[in-house]
């Protein structure tokens, strides 16, 4: 089936190569009967921390535009990348999961893949990974995906790359509303009463002060998504209503019901300030606060007894399998900046923080709980930390430009849990029951050299130096920590090569680390439902390194079309594992070693004034080398990255209509290190599917557009551990003034 499934998505991406080539830098247009160039180059900062044309960047760059956003049924921001080659970007259970992520060039984990606003970084300190929803796709100027090693100037957790999400500003008056609603399209099941409110205020005063204030509020039922899969086969206690299964390995389960429709809702405010001093020194601020909860509501047995009674344990089953609680997130970012101009040199300065207030979650007893109440635990984690980077840019002559600077990053996270009486009071916490704690700090040094040595030739070369350290940790289990210091040195060299119009290519190279976490650091798990096996942090880690190179080729082909071509690999060192020394007890260690090698192809054609088609394939070879920690994942994939993914779309628009389909395929991934998840189509399995996507948009007058999307149009069923959406339909009304 997964043969037929990649055999029928590459012959897709082949049909519309045949038609495509990739979008025009530069149309020509007639104005009075001559031809005259429309420049359209995108300009981006990721790649060198300053302004640069999109062709000559160096590296591997991909752009999500506001129009791009626009045209999709984008819920969270994440969902915009997943066109992007070379980008995996996942949600097991549409927009109610909470562990979201994207990752780049074969690195799985949110923490290996960095991810900024407006330069801020956004993976939180505790464990590195990324809070999507706070985000409000209608705020977003342009996503910047810069993809290779990155630590040379941003440092930790960019070994994938860097996502830098640049927030728009107005440039007149106007004022947003936005309401819709969705909900299943029949079929498999789908989020359930999905409503969605964006308003949103701004201005400019004066050709000097900018503001922007907005408010996105989103809510669903959601959907039954989270199976009660037991190995015990309820016939042998006389009852019935059990649905067979398999497990991922194959081995005989049953299907007993589910934990309850997982309900869901985000609320974010952001609000954004720009004071233009004059014409060479700005002054910008930027606050946004996001909250958002899930839940679990009214669990289902589908068992029965003799007497057609519905029950809900059996056996060793007991009816806390049926529980599952609900959580939450709260967090808060201040970011202050300024820009300006001294002599010829452009300097940026940006003071920065970052506030988790919660990151909680309720657990019901695994063994005595009840659908009605009982033991259980309340976790919390919040984390802080501030930030502050100062650049300058600087044209040592025409063809020569140096950008130097210094970044500090402090970071705590604390993790308290608390016994609870009633896991259906979140509110009557008891007595502490375990406390983890702990902070690090950076300082880093970073220097990068941009020489036009020709006009078609401009070489690339920096570096960055890091140096962290450890200190105040703490947990229950072992009391004070030691901390520890460390430092990584991280040199990145690239060269652009335009020999002909049209022609581009580019190579690079560099090294990139992943610091440890304070979660892999100092966190202690007890897995109270797994005989009581401990999973212990490791304060004497090593940060995770990777040696990385790629080499692409643009061409432009006939009048707006083009093709890019990639190849890249990355060998990484040090990988962080848990190894088990006994039954009951494992620890995180550095013991991985790994490859990952691929290729990207990207094609797109606009065809006419009103058609536009893209198609893009992307291969991935990632292959655990060594693992001390975990014998039997040695020559196996890496979980959680897929070999092959395609997406090919069209846009059509035709007076106020504006049509986008696009299709996405996926092939399987693992979800164990020893690749022993080989069935599909089951509970906790990571299937294969291919998923269409239509909006419609349509605008009745110049202040007021009308929206129709319908995901999963086809109403592909699949698992990415829980069972993914079925079919669905949204439909919203946006008035702008």
């Amino acid at each position: 089936m997964a043969g037929k499934r990649e055999m029928t998505a590459l012959c897709c991406i082949m049909a519309m190569m045949q038609l495509s080539g990739g979008a025009a830098h530069a149309d020509e247009i007639k104005e009075n009967g001559e031809k005259k160039k429309a420049t359209l180059d995108k300009v981006v900062v990721t790649a060198t921390r300053s302004e640069k044309d999109l062709e000559m960047a160096p590296g591997s760059i991909s752009v999500v535009t506001q129009e791009d956003i626009e045209k999709r049924n984008i819920g969270t921001i994440d969902q915009a990348l997943n066109n992007v080659a070379g980008a995996v970007a996942t949600r097991s259970k549409g927009f109610m999961d909470t562990h979201a992520s994207v990752n780049l060039r074969g690195f799985n984990g949110q923490n290996r893949t960095l991810v900024m606003m407006d330069g801020m970084v956004l993976n939180d300190p505790y464990s590195g990974g990324v809070l999507w929803p706070a985000v409000s796709p209608e705020i977003i100027q342009q996503i910047e995906i810069a993809k290779g090693p990155a630590s040379s100037l941003y440092g930790g957790y960019a070994m994938g790359g860097v996502i830098n999400m640049i927030t728009r500003m107005p440039e007149k008056r106007e004022f947003t509303f936005k309401s819709g609603y969705g909900s299943g399209l029949g079929g498999s099941e789908a989020p359930e009463n999905v409503h969605k409110v964006y308003v949103s205020y701004g201005d400019k005063i004066k050709d000097k002060f900018s503001i922007l204030l907005s408010n996105n509020y989103t809510a669903t039922d959601g959907y039954r998504n989270n199976y009660n899969i037991q190995s015990v086969n309820p016939a042998a206690s006389g009852i019935s209503g059990a649905n067979s299964t398999t497990s991922y390995t194959g081995a005989k389960r049953y299907n007993i019901g589910d934990k309850g429709q997982n309900g869901y809702w985000h609320d974010n405010l952001a609000l954004k300030m720009q004071y233009d001093v004059n014409s060479r020194t700005k002054i910008k601020f930027s606050f946004m606060r996001s909250e958002n909860g899930y839940d679990y509501r009214y669990p289902n047995s589908t068992l029965y007894n003799a007497a057609g009674k519905n029950v809900y344990s059996y056996g060793t089953v007991k009816e806390a399998s049926y529980n599952s609680g609900p959580g939450g997130d709260e967090q808060y970012t201040f970011n202050l900046g300024v820009e300006t101009e001294l002599a010829k040199a452009k300097l940026k300065f940006n003071l920065g923080h970052f506030y988790q207030a919660h990151a909680w979650y309720i657990t019901p007893d695994s063994s005595t709980s009840t659908r009605n109440g009982g033991p259980g635990k309340y976790s919390d984690t919040p984390t802080s930390s501030y930030t502050a980077d100062l650049q300058a840019v600087y044209p040592v002559t025409n063809s020569h430009m140096v950008t130097i600077g210094g970044a500090f990053r402090t970071s705590e996270a604390n993790t308290t849990e608390y016994a609870l009486s009633n896991w259906l009071n979140g509110d009557a916490r008891g007595a502490v029951s375990y406390q983890s704690r702990g902070n690090d700090r950076n300082f880093a040094l970073f220097a990068q050299d941009e020489y036009t040595i020709l006009d078609n030739l401009v070489l690339y070369g920096g570096f960055r130096q890091d140096w962290w350290e450890t200190y105040n940790g703490y947990n229950t289990d072992e009391g004070a920590v030691s901390g520890r210091s460390n430092s990584s040195f991280s040199p990145k060299g690239s060269l652009v090569y335009k020999p002909f119009e049209g022609t581009v290519f580019k190579i690079s190279g560099g090294k990139a680390f992943r610091a440890p976490t304070i979660n892999d650091l100092y966190r202690t798990v007890v897995n109270h439902g797994s005989g009581g096996k401990t999973t212990a942090g490791n304060s004497a880690l090593n940060p995770e390194t990777t040696l990385s190179w790629d080499v692409s080729v643009e061409q432009k082909l006939w009048q707006g079309a083009k093709f890019k071509a990639t190849y890249f690999e990355n060998y990484i060192s040090d990988l962080i594992y848990s190894k088990t020394f006994s039954s009951t007890y494992s620890q995180k260690v550095n013991a991985g070693k790994a490859e990952s090698k691929g290729v990207e192809l990207e094609a797109e054609q606009k065809v006419s004034d009103w058609m536009r088609v893209f198609a893009n394939y992307t291969y991935t070879d990632a292959v655990i080398k060594e693992n001390s920690a975990d014998t039997a994942s040695v020559g196996k994939k890496v979980t959680g990255i897929p070999p092959h993914m395609v997406n090919v779309g069209a846009n059509f628009t035709y007076g106020p209509l504006d049509t986008m389909v696009s299709m996405r395929y996926m092939s399987k991934r693992y979800g164990q290190s020893d690749n022993s998840d080989t069935v599909s189509n089951v509970y906790t399995s990571y299937d294969a599917y291919i998923t269409t996507d239509l909006k419609f948009r349509y605008k009745i007058a110049s202040w007021l557009t009308a929206s129709l999307a319908i995901d999963n149009v086809f109403d592909e069923q699949y698992y990415s551990y829980y069972k993914a959406p079925g079919r669905s339909c949204y439909g919203d009304l946006t008035f702008k003034f």
